[in-house]
């Protein structure tokens, strides 16, 4: 069965700066569409950023654009979600999912197939 498994998570003060990892094991991320989503308690869950495999394109929500930066290293079958300039406002769970065959709005959640277990991500001082 696919797998992914975040790491990186942890508490940081505003301002600071995360970088949260997606491994996958059983499979080739480079077949899939990536997408990053948190959800924070009492929220639903919202996309943060995506990477879609086949156009080679990504999509950023606005709240994080110009802070979040994805990437994908096919080398380590890994993708990343590069966090500067936190605020609080950004604490939450953050998972990271795949889907074979995304739509034309590829960063929605409920069209992922495969989830991690998520990471929780604390912005406080």
């Amino acid at each position: 069965q696919l797998q992914l498994v975040e790491s990186g998570g942890g508490l940081v003060q505003p301002g600071g700066s995360l970088r949260l990892s997606c491994a996958a094991s059983r499979f080739i991320l480079d077949d899939y569409t990536i997408g990053w989503f948190r959800q924070a308690p009492g929220k639903e869950r919202e996309g943060v950023s995506c990477i879609n495999t086949q156009t080679r394109s990504t999509s950023t929500a606005d709240s994080v654009k110009g802070r979040f930066t994805v990437s994908k290293d096919d080398a380590k079958n890994t993708v990343y979600l590069q966090m500067n300039s936190l605020k609080p406002e950004d604490t939450a769970v953050y998972y990271c999912a795949a889907v074979l065959r995304p739509t034309r709005y590829y960063c929605l959640w409920d069209q992922y197939d495969y989830w991690g277990q998520g990471t929780q991500v604390t912005v406080s001082s």
